[in-house]
């Protein structure tokens, strides 16, 4: 079976953004003119668009599918004819918004080549399309931006462009700007072309192209010379044209504007309202113009899995080694395990047989999915650049690099957050106790940020996730998906011990009783790491002291006294510890006794190193009307918030009041009760992990005491 698109036309996306901006709206509107312009004549208008609106109701996009895949001519709606020479294949992945879901939109970017950042009109930049932002930053994928919601009250193009210069960076450059905004918006205007596009019709899709109103002229040759100038820069011969006075061709901008995209030179900007249908078309155009397909990207390494120092460049080419990277692991009520994968290189057909080179097995894979939606389409083989779900493989999880067996392989791992909040969750009934414990870990497998352990002293289960709704949601859907019906307890901040300084400490175990005797004997050093640099272990043994074969049980009872706690039983991070010194017995010594005198060396070093707590703070923002601002911000030091800025948004009528702080979690359970109670229910807040900060000495005595 032959490649049906080439790579060059392939472009896999996905689409970005703060919680609320509008994305699934976004993505909607998006099949709904991809489906419509791929099937003309097949579905009767009415059925397609209910079809899509019914699925989206019941579920929620971001939900039922991880890619989704759909077909784009561009500028193909002028002709109103399907030209399929020119059509590409574009791949979607969908991403919450909501910062506790973080991870999704993280794995996610790691195997797109581009993204489209969605930002609301009215309220601009906000916290998280920082930090989805940053995570873009993070993994170099080239973006375009659409300016949403200009229909909406308050909104202003201008701000918002703006808010992107300011907070994200000076790369943006504006491409079209409104015609009217609010219930004025009536279209847009394309820079490139000067052009002026409207957007008749129940769902936008009857769109002319017009002059560009007599009003707007001046303001679109304004906006339309600082677009050239910022191309030309890009490129000497357009350089020395725009100096010249010369008119560059359209084709020029476009084939450098692309080039600059895909090096992250520059930063489409775009704008419309996808809820009244106005502007999708075009942006779907800039999707194929700007944003790269897998061959434009450079080409993705990896290491060989017996040699981590030996590095292994995988090209996007059908006759390379097969490569992919598990990016998501769902479970489907109709096909089960669900795993789905960007394929990096080579081709990969159903029922084939691939090797997990993270953890060594060899698996099959049964079906292959494309899916559409709500549809799935089985195919018989893939091929390099494409994103697909495949069924059957059994201990495959998110993370996880499948190659060729014969040319191991493992891709860079996508390194996960470490969970911040937990709470205590018991089965309603004894019915409930198996079902639970299968439905946690399916949930598990799915969601790295979500771990699960059992409390030896209490019996209970504890899970832990990355904020209040993370676990709401996972507890929901224990319900819905699983029928397991659960008690679940209060909400406990995931602290964390660790030293400031630096301790020596003898560890003995000498117990002698009839028969053979135990006796280990360590000395340790303990130092303190930066943070997040984790543990280290260090045998600095000389001469033979301690034998070669206790020193690991020495390693591992300094592991099991770090998990269990020291100060108040919460795990311990970022320290170093080195193992200098010793004795043992001939007869008596054994590798229980060296694990048990690890763990005392540990504690007793450790509780001499100035020991500290740390608790998870958190980067908040509140959004409130003037009048509650005082009560807000006495709300919050009474949690031992910092106040960082504030800042004012929005017109002199309904001016707002923006307040971002750092809040320590524990202050912050059921805040969005406390922050409508002090506010008459106006004021609204966004909050996300932010670091791992000390805390002070009187509360951390406190939460000793509790914890004793």
């Amino acid at each position: 079976m032959a490649r049906e698109y080439p790579i060059e036309k392939i472009r896999d996306i996905g689409i970005i953004a703060h919680i609320d901006a509008g994305k699934t709206t976004v993505t909607e509107r998006v099949l709904f003119y991809t489906g419509i312009s791929h099937k003309i004549g097949e579905v009767h208008e009415g059925e397609a668009i209910m079809d899509w609106m019914e699925q989206e109701r019941e579920r929620g996009i971001t939900i039922t599918s991880a890619a989704t895949t759909c077909f784009w001519t561009p500028r193909g709606y002028l002709s109103k004819e399907t030209n399929k020479e020119n059509e590409h294949k574009i791949n979607i992945i969908d991403t919450p918004g909501h910062i506790d879901f973080t991870v999704e939109v993280q794995r996610s970017l790691r195997v797109l080549d581009g993204a489209v950042v969605v930002f609301d009109g009215v309220a601009g930049v906000e916290p998280q399309s920082e930090t989805v932002w940053h995570q873009a930053d993070k993994f170099k994928v080239p973006r375009i931006c659409l300016i949403n919601k200009l229909d909406r009250t308050g909104a202003n193009f201008e701000t918002s462009l703006k808010s992107i210069w300011e907070r994200l960076t000076p790369k943006a450059i504006a491409m079209q700007i409104p015609i009217g905004l609010e219930d004025k918006h009536e279209g847009v205007i394309d820079l490139i072309k000067m052009k002026a596009y409207k957007f008749a019709g129940d769902y936008g899709q009857d769109m002319t192209e017009e002059e560009i109103p007599e009003e707007l002229k001046k303001q679109s040759k304004d906006y339309r010379e600082k677009l050239i100038e910022k191309i030309a820069e890009q490129d000497e011969k357009l350089t020395e044209a725009y100096l010249n006075d010369k008119e560059i061709k359209e084709e020029d901008l476009r084939r450098v504007l692309r080039k600059a995209v895909i090096d992250y030179k520059l930063v489409p900007v775009f704008c419309g309202s996808a809820l009244k249908n106005k502007g999708i078309q075009l942006l779907l155009d800039a999707v194929i113009d700007y944003l790269p397909s897998p061959i434009d990207m450079p080409p993705v390494q990896g290491f060989d899995p017996k040699d981590e120092t030996k590095k292994i460049i995988k090209e996007s080419k059908d006759d390379e080694s097969f490569s992919a990277l598990v990016f998501k692991v769902a479970t489907d009520p109709f096909v089960g395990q669900l795993a789905y994968l960007r394929l990096y290189s080579g081709t990969l057909a159903s029922g084939s047989y691939v090797l997990n080179s993270s953890t060594g097995d060899k698996e099959r894979v049964g079906r292959v999915l494309r899916m559409h939606s709500n549809k799935r389409e089985e195919i018989k083989e893939i091929y390099a650049g494409d994103i697909v779900a495949v069924v059957g493989l059994k201990s495959t999880t998110t993370g996880d690099t499948l190659t060729d067996p014969d040319y191991p392989v493992i891709l860079e791992k996508i390194i996960f957050p470490e969970p911040v909040i937990s709470i205590a969750i018991e089965p309603k009934t004894k019915a409930d106790q198996e079902k639970m414990g299968l439905a946690l870990k399916r949930l598990a497998e799915e969601d790295p940020t979500f771990k699960i352990k059992g409390d030896l002293e209490t019996g209970q289960t504890i899970i832990s996730g990355m904020g209040e709704l993370h676990l709401e949601v996972l507890v929901d859907r224990m319900l819905r998906e699983f029928k397991v019906e659960a008690n679940i307890g209060q909400p406990q901040v995931a602290y964390k011990e660790t030293i400031k300084d630096t301790a020596e400490a003898e560890g003995k175990y000498i117990k002698q009783s009839g028969g053979r005797g135990q006796y280990g004997h360590v000395w340790l050093r303990v130092e303190s790491q930066e943070q997040g640099k984790g543990f280290e272990f260090v045998d600095a043994i000389k001469g033979g002291v301690i034998p070669q074969e206790y020193i690991p049980a020495v390693e591992k009872g300094i592991k099991e006294a770090m998990s269990k706690g020291i100060l108040a039983g919460y795990p311990v991070v970022d320290i170093k510890t080195t193992l200098y010194d010793g004795s043992f017995h001939d007869v008596d010594s054994s590798e229980s006794a060296f694990k048990i005198a690890g763990s005392i060396a540990l504690q007793k070093a450790f509780k001499q190193a100035n020991p500290i707590l740390l608790e998870p703070i958190m980067k908040l923002q509140v959004i409130t009307p003037e009048q509650f601002m005082g009560d807000v911000i006495g709300d919050l030091s009474s949690k031992r918030g910092k106040i960082e800025e504030m800042e004012d948004r929005g017109e002199e009528m309904n001016k707002v009041k923006v307040i971002n702080a750092q809040v320590p979690l524990s202050g912050m359970f059921g805040y969005a009760t406390q922050l409508r109670s002090i506010t008459q229910g106006r004021a609204n807040f966004t909050m996300e992990f932010g670091h791992y900060a000390e805390v002070p000495k009187n509360v951390a005595e406190k939460i000793i005491g509790e914890e004793k």
